[in-house]
């Protein structure tokens, strides 16, 4: 009996790894066992990258709303403490575009929370 090798579904497997490595450097985009390798590496990094823009994001948000909260005398970490105590339920992100893009609703807010 011939052997048998499944060619279509290996041919297909190569095709969509070096259709993913399509505008790499050099032989990282051409040659299939470097775009694999190289491809594996990419993508654990946009997977980190991911939880890493999160991260980012929410550090840029408490200095916004740091910057903010300091001209109202106070310090961040008491301004979230006051918030929480007075059962007030506003995220960092919200936080941080009142205090960046409406400054009288912040203030307001401030005042109330003191």
């Amino acid at each position: 009996m011939p052997r048998s090798v499944n060619a279509v579904a290996s041919r297909q497997r190569r095709k969509k790894i070096l259709k993913q490595a399509k505008g790499f450097y050099g032989k990282r985009k051409n040659v299939y066992t470097v775009a694999k390798n190289v491809l594996e590496k990419g993508l654990g990094y946009k997977f980190v990258g991911r939880k890493l823009k999160k991260r980012e994001y929410r550090s840029l948000w408490i200095v916004r709303i740091n910057a903010a909260v300091r001209e109202e005398g106070m310090s961040y970490s008491v301004f979230i403490n006051k918030l929480a105590k007075k059962g007030i339920d506003l995220n960092r992100k919200v936080l941080a575009d009142l205090a960046m893009n409406e400054p009288d609703t912040f203030k307001k807010l401030c005042a109330e929370v003191k």
